[in-house]
């Protein structure tokens, strides 16, 4: 990294981050070139971080998931300008985290029901959900176990 001044290394800051974030971007590589698609997520961290997604049953993404069986991610949040008299002086704050890992799909309905219960936790909170176990069989889930991670913020 090289504005090691904005490195986070404190796990606990990382995890605060990333529950402040909404979207997480998911990179795959297709033929030599990036594919990113940005997700809805939920996440665990228990000593390694997990992060979980959950999509349609076919596609793109999920042939380049079955074919590597890596990804890589980033997501970010608190975005702000700071505005200056000269454009030399302009900046931006925010906090970003990205990494990487491996990536596999969940095939058994308890695994899903517990990866789809992360996502609504980090969306909706404590709150608890029933799910229409017909549609969970039909949704295709994620689970990202990561390996790599960095982080980076720039705040005043």
């Amino acid at each position: 990294m090289r504005r090691h001044d904005r490195e986070v290394t404190d796990m606990d800051r990382i995890i605060e981050i990333i529950d402040a974030c909404d979207c997480c971007r998911l990179g795959l590589v297709d033929g030599g070139r990036a594919y990113i698609v940005p997700l809805n997520f939920g996440f665990e961290y228990d000593g390694r971080l997990t992060l979980y997604f959950h999509s349609a049953s076919e596609g793109r993404k999920l042939d380049l998931i079955r074919a590597a069986r890596y990804a890589g991610f980033e997501m970010d949040t608190r975005h702000e300008l700071v505005e200056a008299e000269k454009a030399c002086g302009y900046s931006f704050l925010y906090s970003s985290v990205m990494g990487g890992g491996s990536i596999e799909l969940i095939d058994d309905c308890d695994g899903k029901l517990y990866a789809l219960r992360q996502m609504m936790k980090h969306y909706a909170g404590e709150r608890e959900f029933e799910f229409d176990l017909s549609l969970v069989g039909r949704t295709t889930v994620m689970k990202l176990v990561v390996d790599e991670i960095s982080c980076k913020e720039h705040r005043n």
